[in-house]
């Protein structure tokens, strides 16, 4: 007969602990059920789950690894498991699946407590706890810092609801972003990144840096920052700036163009994405002569947005064919999936505005980039503390995995 044992070591990590842990378990043809091993600054902690075959070899072994971790100044503990436990631990294998993610320039201890509050207080089991950030230097402060920890957590929330407005409630007090989302066959299986434009890729309004051409700057911005909250249909609120913009010139637009401030982060993200193969696009309420400029820069492989019309010369004040809305970037979003035959669940959709809201629920994972309220209130996942390369990390790369510019 069987037994079940875990093995739990902890202690200062060498070369050739696990072969020479493994290598007793060998001698008496042990299966391996289950292994765990994580690395603090060279302190490790090796599980192993494991079955000896022969229930009178428990003392062998026992022994054997108790030994050999007294030489090696390592702590052991060997505990057998009850079969129905094993067996209880093995069911919970289909239990739903989530990954909560801390980013933001530093992490503390009291938001971690926060955090891990919440998810004891929800039912949840945090199964697995991982740092995606590089390391980080006391003594040389890097510029544009991230701190990034993964958790996996297992079962199913009491209360998503309470759980997403407490999470909401501990970003806002602590100042770090809080995203959760299912893990799925999907989570790791992403093909198309789309983004908006607009206060997401760049850091301003393209339609606000028009008005300032035409003059009508503070008019339009006030229509701007209604529509954004989704205070205004866009389409409403579009036609009335656009008919603010008459008379501009096109040959003001250029200089235009090379002055839009990027957002932190735009050429990490982008270039990290095309190296590990992801399609990009571009999905704009904003304009057409933008969207290509930055398609161009970047690398992407689709824009969408509205084309801007001309005659001899000078902006009319109005587009040429339909106005891109919030409904339209969703539709857009399913195409660009059919043109790849990827599912939606296989997509990624970063915006900030109200009208960003239909794509981002739509996408396998829909993230909020220096949101405004309305979207972060339907919106689980966030980027708030950092740039837009945050959204690798959300992703669930490693630092040693993304591109360095």
């Amino acid at each position: 007969m069987s037994e079940i044992v875990l093995i739990n070591i902890t202690g200062k990590d060498r070369k050739g602990l696990d072969a020479k842990f493994t290598g007793i378990l060998a001698e008496y043809n042990v299966n391996i059920l289950d292994i765990s091993q994580e690395v603090i600054h060279d302190y490790i902690t090796f599980g192993i789950l494991a079955e000896i075959p022969d229930k009178n070899n428990f003392s062998s072994v026992y022994k054997n690894m108790v030994f050999e971790s007294h030489k090696m100044e390592l702590t052991i503990g060997i505990k057998p498991v009850a079969l129905e436990e094993y067996e209880d631990w093995v069911q919970e294998l289909d239990k739903e699946r989530r990954t909560i993610t801390l980013l933001g320039k530093n992490i503390t201890a009291d938001q971690i407590f926060k955090v891990t509050s919440i998810i004891a207080e929800s039912d949840l089991n945090i199964e697995s706890l991982t740092r995606l950030s590089g390391r980080i230097s006391i003594k040389t402060p890097q510029k544009n810092k991230k701190t990034c920890i993964k958790f996996s957590v297992s079962g199913k929330p009491k209360n998503i609801k309470k759980m997403r407005s407490k999470f909401v409630e501990t970003s806002k007090k602590t100042g770090i972003d809080i995203s959760f989302h299912i893990d799925n066959i999907y989570s790791k299986n992403r093909k198309l990144v789309v983004f908006d434009m607009d206060s997401t890729l760049i850091q301003t309004e393209v339609i606000d840096e028009l008005a300032k051409l035409a003059g009508t700057e503070k008019e339009v911005a006030k229509i701007t920052k209604s529509a954004m909250q989704g205070k205004i249909d866009f389409k409403k609120s579009f036609i009335q700036r656009l008919a603010l913009l008459k008379g501009i010139k096109k040959s003001e637009l250029p200089q235009m163009i090379e002055n839009l401030p990027f957002s932190e982060g735009v050429l990490r993200v982008t270039q990290t994405l095309k190296k590990l193969g992801y399609k990009l696009g571009i999905i704009s309420g904003g304009f057409t002569f933008v969207g290509e400029y930055i398609k161009k820069k970047f690398g992407f492989d689709y824009v969408y947005a509205n084309k801007l019309e001309m005659k001899n010369g000078m902006v009319t004040g109005k587009v040429i064919g339909d106005i891109i809305d919030g409904n339209e970037k969703a539709r857009i979003l399913k195409i660009i999936a059919k043109k790849e035959n990827i599912s939606i669940e296989q997509t990624i959709a970063v915006g900030d505005g109200a009208n960003d809201i239909p794509m981002i629920s739509i996408a396998g994972l829909g993230v909020a980039y220096n949101a405004k309220q309305v979207v972060l209130e339907k919106t689980d996942n966030v980027i708030s503390s950092v740039g837009l390369d945050g959204l690798l990390y959300l992703m669930g790369m490693h630092e040693r995995e993304i591109e360095h510019n």
